[in-house]
């Protein structure tokens, strides 16, 4: 008899002891307040997710809250709206911050030189 033959056999027998889940090795799993930082909106569903923050809902009770930079509420593909990044602006960062412009005219100048 294999295991999986042995499973079904329990089930049709109605061992309602053998459907349980194992106790201590699955996370806790409750209810949780996601909030999306981009759009403010707020909802709350089941997780495993945990967080030393806590909000009060609108049912009253006090749930733990988990920020999230991007949720389904404000993701372009959920929402249709496509977001442009300013690419551009953080291409001219790093090379500010790395003085990478200038190491490459730097770069350049020295190839002419040995022209």
């Amino acid at each position: 008899m294999t295991i999986d033959s042995s499973l079904k056999s329990t089930r049709l027998l109605g061992n309602k002891e053998a459907e349980k889940m194992k106790k201590d090795i699955h996370p806790d799993y409750h209810p949780v307040v996601f909030k999306d930082t981009s759009t403010g909106d707020s909802f709350m569903i089941h997780s495993t997710a945990t967080s030393k923050a806590t909000v009060e809902w609108e049912d009253g009770n006090t749930y733990p809250l988990v920020t999230v930079e991007i949720s389904s509420r404000s993701h372009p593909y959920y929402t249709g709206k496509m977001k442009f990044v300013d690419s551009a602006g953080r291409v001219e960062k790093f090379q500010k911050k790395y003085n990478w412009d200038k190491r490459n005219a730097e770069a350049g100048d020295a190839k002419k030189e040995g022209e």
